[in-house]
C-alpha cells in the first residue's frame, strides 16, 4: 500500500483562549521519566454511502479548532526547566496543532480495516516526529483518506500531556463538537501542580526501593532504540472470547480453592508467565509485572471529573523467573490482586514525594519489565465524528511503564463492520520475533 502526504496545516483555536503568554506547570506524575515518550495510536473509520459525505479532514480540523478553546495546552510547547530538567508547558498567543492530510491507494476492507498490528504500513498512518519536534508540538494528528472513502485518524501525543483517560476525554470532546454540539459535556481542568504536587516536606512511606532503582544512565526505551535487528519485536493480537475467558477464570477459581479474580488479574498472570517462558529469560533474573492503575478516586479528595492529566500510577509485582514459572497461574493472579490494595492516597502521595526527592538521580524499574494497560473502559472505541465509532483502535507505541514490549487490553469497536458486535475483546502484545511461536503455544493451552 502507498501512503502519500498531501499537506500539513496548523490548526488554531477558533477563539483566543488567552491573551498573554504564560507557562503551565505539570504534575510530578506527568514528569515521571516513563512519561517522557511519544504515544502513538490510530483509529479507522468506515465511510459508506449512507454515512457523512463531508471531508473528514475538514470536519476533524474544525472540531479540533473548537476543542482547542478548552484544551489549548495541546497547542503549547514543552520545555525543560533549567533548575531540575522537569518539563513545563509554554503557551504563546498564535500557537496551534499540526494536522497532516494524507491519501492511501487501497480500501480499508482490503487491509482488514487496519486490524493487523504487524502490518508495516501502519507506521505511515501515524505521525512519528523527532523528539525535539515532539516537544515543540506535543499533539500532532494525521487524517489519511483511503480509496473507499474511509479514513484513519493517527494521533501522536507526548505522554507528559495526558494518559489514555485524558486523551479519551479530549477526543470525545472533539467528537461532540464535530456532531453539532455547541458545548462539551465535561470541561477540562488543568491544576496539575496543585492536585498532584509533592508535600512539604516530602516523605516516602512506601518501600519503592524494593522494585525501583536509581540510575540516570539506564533507560529501557534507549535500549529499544539501539536494539539490533535480531532483537526486534513483533506485534500480534489475540482474540479473547467470553466463553473461553470464563472457562479459564473458572479453572483458576477451582485450583485456588475458591478465590475470584478479575479478567485483568487472571489474563495478566497468564500472559506474563507465557511471555517470560517464551522469551527464555535466565531463571535467576528478576522480572516485573508493571501496570497502570487509575488513582482518580483513590485520592483524598478525589481528582475533579475534568482533570485530564496523567492520573495513573505504576504498580509492580516482582518475582524471579524461576518463581514465576514454578508457581501456579492463580498464585500470580493473587499477587496482582494484592498489589492493587497498595493503591491508596498514601501510596500516590509517597510516589510523588519519591519523584521529588530522587528525580535527578534517575528513577527506573530496570530490566525485565512487562508493561500492561487496560483500554477497555477509556472511551476510545466510541469516538464518533459523524461516521459512527471507529472499526479499529490500535496503539502503536512500544514504550510503556519502562517496558519495550507492552500489552494492551483493547475493546472491540461499537461499530464493528457488518453491524454485529464481536464477542469478548482483543489483547495486543509485543514480543521478540524469536518468542512469538512459543508464546502462541502457551496461550493456546488455556484460551
Amino acid at each position: 500500500m502507498e501512503v502519500k502526504i498531501v499537506d500539513e496545516t496548523i490548526v488554531l483555536p477558533s477563539l483566543p483562549p488567552f491573551h498573554e503568554d504564560h507557562t503551565l506547570a505539570l504534575s510530578h506524575i506527568d514528569n515521571d521519566r516513563n512519561m517522557q515518550v511519544n504515544f502513538r495510536y490510530l483509529r479507522a473509520y468506515v465511510n459508506s454511502s449512507s454515512s457523512n459525505p463531508a471531508d473528514p479532514v475538514h470536519i476533524i480540523s474544525e472540531a479540533l479548532s473548537k476543542a482547542l478553546v478548552h484544551y489549548y495546552p495541546f497547542a503549547g510547547t514543552l520545555q525543560r526547566r533549567s533548575q531540575d530538567s522537569r518539563c513545563e508547558l509554554f503557551c504563546s498567543v498564535g500557537q496551534g496543532v499540526p494536522v497532516i492530510r494524507a491519501i492511501a491507494n487501497q480500501s480499508l476492507d482490503s487491509l482488514n480495516y487496519l486490524d493487523d498490528p504487524a502490518a508495516k504500513f501502519l507506521e505511515e498512518l501515524v505521525p512519528d516526529r523527532e523528539y525535539e519536534d515532539v516537544l515543540m508540538h506535543p499533539l500532532v494528528l494525521q487524517v489519511t483518506v483511503f480509496a473507499c472513502g474511509g479514513f484513519s485518524l493517527g494521533s501522536s501525543i507526548h505522554h507528559s500531556m495526558c494518559d489514555g483517560f485524558g486523551s479519551g476525554m479530549f477526543f470525545n470532546a472533539m467528537a461532540e463538537l464535530a456532531c453539532g454540539s455547541s458545548e462539551i459535556s465535561t470541561k477540562p481542568v488543568w491544576e496539575r501542580a496543585s492536585q498532584l504536587g509533592p508535600r512539604s516536606p516530602p516523605r516516602v512511606e512506601f518501600p519503592f526501593h524494593e522494585f525501583l532503582l536509581l540510575d540516570k544512565e539506564f533507560s529501557a526505551y534507549k535500549c529499544n532504540e539501539n536494539s539490533s535487528s535480531s532483537n526486534l519485536s513483533t506485534r500480534e493480537c489475540f482474540h479473547v472470547e467470553n466463553q473461553a475467558l470464563e472457562r479459564f477464570k473458572g479453572l483458576l477459581h477451582e485450583q485456588s480453592g475458591g478465590k475470584k479474580f478479575t479478567t485483568f488479574e487472571a489474563l495478566g498472570a497468564l500472559i506474563w508467565q507465557a511471555r517470560v517462558k517464551a522469551s527464555k529469560i535466565p531463571s535467576e533474573e528478576k522480572v516485573k509485572f508493571a501496570y497502570s492503575l487509575n488513582i482518580r478516586n483513590q485520592l483524598k479528595p478525589a481528582l475533579p471529573s475534568g482533570y485530564w492529566g496523567n492520573s495513573c500510577v505504576a504498580m509492580y509485582v516482582q518475582l524471579t523467573v524461576q518463581e514465576l514459572l514454578q508457581q501456579p497461574i492463580w498464585a500470580t493472579a493473587e499477587l496482582i490482586s494484592k498489589s492493587k490494595r497498595n493503591a491508596t492516597d498514601e501510596y500516590v502521595r509517597s510516589f510523588i514525594d519519591f519523584q521529588e526527592l530522587h528525580y535527578a538521580q534517575g528513577i527506573t524499574a530496570g530490566k525485565g519489565v512487562s508493561g500492561f494497560t487496560d483500554w477497555r473502559h477509556l472511551g476510545h472505541s466510541t469516538v464518533d465524528f459523524g461516521w459512527g465509532g471507529p472499526v479499529t483502535v490500535l496503539p502503536l507505541s512500544r514504550n510503556l511503564l519502562g517496558s519495550v514490549e507492552p500489552c494492551f487490553f483493547l475493546p472491540y469497536s461499537s461499530a464493528v463492520h457488518g453491524g454485529k458486535k464481536k464477542d469478548g475483546f482483543k489483547v495486543l502484545v509485543a514480543l521478540p520475533d524469536t518468542a512469538i511461536v512459543d508464546f502462541r503455544i502457551e496461550m493456546a493451552r488455556f484460551l
